[in-house]
């Protein structure tokens, strides 16, 4: 009797095992099948990108003299970038959608399909802020991309890149978002993009621009940075962003329609609030004003610092990201009604929004010899007013070279620079004069103002 219990338990613990392993590859199976159906969705929607522009070398100097032209003839140096790109549809037409900084400057540009098929694009237009270039192709008929909603992306979801790598056409990865509302530098130190999706999906040269595939088959992202080291110099793998496709949507038919993207401007220097802020100004949530731009919309709307903005035009505002959200894609000339919050009381102000002024690009004005991967220059009043500077000496940063020194320390376009190593810089000519004494791998320690604070940052 108990050897036949024995074997009867047995055989239900022979079956349970292999139930949950029949449970488990069915579970498999449905991942895999899936993901194949979501690739199968864009794949073909999805393109090489090509840009060839022309580059200026010591040789080409040396053929700007007339005597050298005459006889030898124009000199062509080119240079042909490769990258990806994926094709929507807007107002009954197809585009293709790539990154800026793929096309910028390009010649020309030829686009190829999976199937091997050829076409040369024309530029609509771009946006530098979110790195978005908009193609046309006369004569392709290619499958439109699904687009779909970014803002319902979560941590751990499953997402696919598909792009050329390093020229291998129609590659595709795997990974799973890592997080969402990164602020990323941008590599040539002209500010930030914004609220981007970090994903460890393998990205390499050659993706940029391509589509970041949610499991569903849809377009949540635009491929277009790479995390490559450490500010130590320690190579770093599976830290990759995209833009996210929400932006891409709201900014398509401004770039359709006009070639540009026109976005609003309130003039103010935000932050989230805090756990024990509320304490102090007696919110939970919004945007914390830190600093109002002299002559922006908001100051002359009377907006102050200290003040926390917490809805626009009855929109609730939990955070800085839903400000600016909030405002930029509106209209310039757009009245809107702010509600804050100031010393724990609640008012609303009328905001009449202006357009927003460019990011990160540089002024005329003197500048300083190049050092730590740094481009400054003598403070001006433009300048000044650029950045929100309300100190009359140092020297500003223009220009922060990608993968340098002072980019992994932080260092940010608009930063002021009081000190070098504790050295006072009041110009150019103490910024040159100091700077030239250091060596490239000498430790630094500079003093810089951002957004009316000081901070240092140290170079390793």
């Amino acid at each position: 009797m108990v050897r036949r219990f024995l074997v009867f338990g047995l055989v239900l613990a022979l079956a349970g095992v292999a139930l949950a392993q029949s449970v488990q590859e069915s579970i498999a199976a449905s991942g895999q099948a899936a993901i194949k159906a979501a690739i199968a969705r864009v794949a073909p929607a999805v393109v090489k990108v090509e840009a060839t522009r022309k580059v200026s070398t010591w040789w080409d100097q040396f053929f700007q003299d007339p005597f050298f032209r005459r006889f030898f003839g124009e000199p062509e140096s080119t240079q042909t970038s490769l990258g990806s790109g994926f094709v929507v549809e807007y107002a009954g037409k197809k585009y293709i959608l790539t990154n800026y900084h793929v096309v910028e400057g390009a010649t020309s540009i030829v686009v190829t399909a999976q199937s091997g098929e050829s076409w040369p694009a024309q530029v609509v237009g771009t946006d530098d802020l979110l790195d978005l270039a908009v193609l046309s192709v006369d004569g392709m008929d290619l499958p439109v991309a699904p687009l779909g909603d970014s803002d319902a992306l979560e941590i751990g979801d499953w997402v696919i890149a598909i792009g050329n790598p390093l020229g291998f056409s129609h590659t595709v990865t795997l990974g799973i978002v890592s997080a969402l509302n990164r602020d990323v530098p941008k590599p040539d130190g002209s500010g930030y993009y914004r609220r981007m999706i970090q994903t460890d999906a393998a990205i390499n040269p050659g993706n940029s621009g391509g589509p970041l595939v949610n499991a569903y088959g849809e377009v949540v992202g635009m491929n277009t940075l790479i995390a490559r080291q450490t500010s130590s110099g320690i190579a770093v793998e599976g830290i990759n962003f995209a833009v996210p496709i929400n932006e891409i949507k709201l900014a398509l038919a401004q770039i359709v329609e006009k070639g540009r993207v026109t976005r609003a401007w309130l003039g103010v220097y935000i932050q989230d609030v805090i756990p024990g802020m509320e304490r102090q100004l007696g919110v939970r949530e919004g945007a914390l004003v830190t600093e109002v731009v002299a002559g922006s919309p908001a100051a002359k709307a009377g907006i102050r610092s200290g003040d926390v903005i917490v809805q626009v035009d009855g929109q609730k505002i939990k955070n800085s990201n839903d400000l600016q959200m909030a405002i930029m894609y509106r209209k310039p000339g757009e009245r809107v009604t702010v509600t804050l919050v100031r010393d724990k009381r609640t008012m609303t102000v009328d905001v009449v929004l202006e357009e927003r002024p460019a990011e990160g690009k540089a002024t005329p004005g003197q500048t300083g010899v190049s050092k730590f991967g740094l481009t400054v220059q003598d403070l001006t009043a433009e300048l000044k007013s650029r950045y929100g500077i309300a100190q009359d000496s140092g020297v500003v940063v223009v220009g922060v070279e990608p993968g340098s020194r002072a980019y992994w320390g932080g260092v940010q376009v608009g930063d002021l620079i009081v000190e070098v190593n504790r050295q006072p810089i009041s110009s150019i000519s103490d910024w040159n004069r100091i700077v030239s004494q250091i060596a490239e791998d000498e430790e630094v320690l500079l003093t810089v103002i951002r957004s009316g604070r000081t901070r240092f940052i140290l170079l390793p």
